[in-house]
């Protein structure tokens, strides 16, 4: 009986991958339903038989409770955007500067979420979204009934994968018309029908509705030489692999190849938005390197937004976490890339004035980088004889003065008491790249805020259970959900409390290198404009704007409370002394190494105080070169600059 249920396993994924990969099914429904009973039925006599790839394990009814946050081992990168061909002729000459002979893979971009998967000798252990990218959520029950995901590999390897997953357009089809049918509401697109789907608590739900993958990288070091070998690599484990793409060291060529995809875009079976063009050499792309957000190796092309004729009706004006007035269009409904729009932002009053945009005219409206709708003209024809738009000069939620800065293009309102610009900050702090308080987002600090329980982000610390409760809406389990989630927050590194407290001009980036150098943010507000100014990557304007809030008196007070209320207020990261073997040096790695991975190598040197740089220059005070380097020791050794080796690195 072993060796038939091993028969029928492998039959049934095989006609599987035919049906939801290949789509050449080569038996009917009938014939695989027929297997499938029969497997069934084996595996309910002898369940110590049953296969880890057993396709039993892909059908829903288990009901889960939650999904628990996930720690990526391997950081997920956003990628940089381009919407010209100029764009990426510049990225094109950027690379070539230093690599003159790299060739690229250019590959469509899928319209769905991205997922990462783990596996422990071939055996699929973590399935995850990418979150913010360092912190994503556990979806594996879900992700294991996506029919063309591989519960275990064609090989015994352990290996870290990421791709996206999305929704078929026939797939969506058929949902919909489903949902139509019980008179429910219709998905706006594929793309959020996915996004819903994985989602889901009820996995019987996500094994009906027939997602499907597409992987493209190994996140786990590779042995692969190129990109166009990871590819290869994957689809001989079992995996998904996109056909269509291309390898070529010329730019026209892959701009040809836009041109070509974009025509046929609305043949193909799933949703694209764009081409990604990458660094095939996979040691080039380790040489180049990243930025915080995104590897220097990558570019994604956007095909051009889509755009569309609408009335404008009304304005609406809103106040922002640093008090910023922003105002956003009300429109006469439109269908636009997917979705309906009736609202539409209008950026700020001299955009306004620049385009002359009145109410009760027809505008174009478009998605500004395919996700936030925007006015881009007037349809002067359709103008009638409507007057200039008004512009408010009073606070549109506390009636303070607005002002226009010389310097700035926003009106702003001052006023640090206006309770939208506590009630967005309050938000800001919450959100996921800040303090990451799960549950704490703009309806619940509305509610908390319009309840006089929260004035300040201290307040959300001392926030009860009880409290909770009072709030419409909020039954115990949530409120339970969300006093945990607070709790869990105060344990957070120094670096995302520093941006969760919303400074002017400091992003996480900034934190994160200011909290570096003071190791708390009790040094951080008593060091001098000066030092601050002195940190690599920090300039005078980031400087001058924490030095002045924290010279603010009731900014040591928050501080105070904060830290009463058990909020850590320390850099839990690794902080380098000043004395450091490498302190100040700027150090460039090229070539193969042997011993230890890029990234292990980057750390190390970090460790030691070294600033890592992709690119050798008359800055740069040392290179580390391991085998077969290039370029980039050619010009440090033009330029006389010191060299060493990967033995050395290792035996610092």
């Amino acid at each position: 009986m072993e060796n038939r249920m091993k028969e029928l396993v492998d039959l049934l994924n095989q006609y599987a991958k035919e049906y939801y990969t290949q789509d050449q099914p080569s038996v009917s429904d009938a014939q695989y339903d027929k297997l499938y009973r029969e497997l069934i039925d084996l595996e309910n006599k002898y369940p110590e038989f049953i296969l880890d790839n057993s396709p039993s394990h892909r059908v829903g009814g288990l009901i889960l409770s939650g999904f628990e946050k996930y720690q990526h081992q391997y950081q997920l990168y956003s990628l940089q955007d381009a919407f010209s061909k100029e764009e990426l002729e510049t990225f094109d000459r950027r690379v070539k500067a230093d690599f003159p002979d790299i060739s690229y893979v250019a590959e469509l971009k899928i319209d769905g979420l991205s997922i990462s998967l783990s596996y422990e000798d071939g055996k699929l252990i973590t399935g995850a979204t990418r979150g913010d990218g360092n912190i994503g959520e556990n979806i594996t029950e879900n992700l294991k009934r996506v029919k063309d995901i591989p519960l275990t590999l064609n090989q015994m390897q352990t290996i870290t994968v990421r791709g996206e997953a999305y929704l078929p357009k026939a797939s969506f089809a058929a949902i919909n018309k489903e949902r139509h049918d019980n008179g429910e509401t219709e998905f706006a697109n594929p793309r959020n029908a996915a996004a819903g789907t994985l989602r889901q608590l009820d996995t019987s739900i996500v094994s009906k509705r027939n997602l499907a993958t597409f992987l493209y990288q190994e996140a786990s070091p590779s042995q692969a030489d190129s990109q166009e070998a990871v590819l290869e690599n994957l689809q001989s484990l079992g995996f998904s692999v996109n056909q269509e793409r291309l390898v070529t060291s010329s730019m026209a060529e892959i701009w040809d190849f836009i041109q070509s995809i974009q025509n046929k875009r609305e043949t193909l079976p799933y949703d694209i938005d764009g081409i990604v063009i990458k660094v095939n050499d996979l040691h080039v792309q380790d040489e180049i390197g990243f930025t915080v957000k995104a590897p220097k190796w990558a570019i994604a092309y956007k095909f051009p937004a889509e755009e569309k004729e609408a009335q404008l009706l009304s304005v609406d004006w809103t106040v922002g976490r640093t008090g910023v007035v922003t105002p956003t269009a009300n429109l006469t409904p439109v269908q636009l890339a997917g979705t309906t729009v009736s609202r539409a932002t209008l950026h700020n009053v001299d955009y306004i004035k620049e385009k002359d945009i009145r109410i009760g005219d027809w505008v174009t409206v478009y998605k500004a980088g395919d996700i936030i709708p925007a006015v881009l003209a007037v349809n002067l024809d359709k103008r009638k004889d409507q007057p200039p738009m008004a512009i408010p000069t009073a606070c549109p939620s506390c009636g303070s003065e607005l002002v226009h800065l010389k310097e700035e293009v926003a009106l702003r309102c001052i006023n640090p008491l206006c309770p939208s610009l506590i009630q967005r900050s309050l938000e800001h702090f919450a959100s996921r790249n800040a303090m990451n308080i799960a549950g704490l987002g703009p309806s619940v600090v509305e509610k908390v805020f319009k309840a006089d329980l929260v004035k300040d982000v201290a307040d959300i610390y001392h926030l009860t259970v009880d409290d909770l409760l009072t709030l419409p809406n909020v039954k115990e389990k949530s409120a339970n959900k969300l006093y945990e989630a607070i709790q869990d927050s105060k344990a957070n590194s120094a670096d995302k409390l520093l941006f969760g407290l919303g400074i002017r001009h400091v992003g996480a980036k900034a934190s994160r290198l200011m909290l570096e150098e003071f190791g708390s943010l009790k040094a951080l507000a008593t060091a001098s404009q000066e030092a601050i100014a002195t940190i690599d990557g920090l300039g005078s304007v980031i400087a001058d704007s924490v030095a002045s809030y924290f010279a603010k008196e009731e900014v040591g007070v928050l501080l105070d409370e904060l830290e009463q209320a058990g909020v850590n207020l320390d850099y839990l990261g690794q902080k380098v002394a000043k004395d450091a073997q490498l302190s100040g040096l700027t150090v460039v790695l090229t070539g193969k190494l042997e011993q230890l991975t890029r990234n292990e190598a980057k750390a190390k040197l970090e460790s030691l105080g070294a600033k890592v740089t992709g690119s050798v220059s008359k800055k740069t005070d040392l290179v580390v070169a391991g085998s077969d380097a290039g370029s980039k020791l050619e010009k440090a050794q033009s330029l006389g600059i010191h060299v060493e080796t990967e033995d050395w690195l290792q035996s610092l």
